[in-house]
């Protein structure tokens, strides 16, 4: 377990959040289980379903910056910020890097 890890266990336990900038990763498989798999896990509206690599393909060859703002911005049937405004950048890229590895 590495410092960050440590110090994000602390925090979660004690219910405190720690000032020293170690600040825990977002977590890609949390968001996802938490937002995104409402429409990636059965393909809803278009969306391409989770692990599906022939779906991905196209979306990953744009680049993750064009994904990051197809989420932030919204595409189709996807509202922005994947409908949960309090989503964060880094929660963002952190489900994107996850549904992404998924894909490969």
């Amino acid at each position: 377990m590495n410092l960050a890890s440590k110090a994000a266990a602390i925090a979660a336990v004690s219910g405190f959040a720690l000032a020293s900038g170690f600040a825990a990763a977002a977590d890609g498989k949390a968001v996802y289980d938490k937002v995104c798999t409402v429409c990636h896990a059965a393909g809803v509206a278009g969306a391409p379903k989770f692990g599906d690599k022939a779906a991905w393909a196209p979306r990953v060859a744009t680049g993750k910056d064009a994904l990051f703002q197809s989420v932030v911005k919204g595409k189709g049937a996807m509202p922005p910020k994947a409908g949960n405004a309090d989503l964060k950048d880094d929660e963002i890229k952190a489900a994107i890097d996850y549904m992404v590895a998924a894909a490969k």
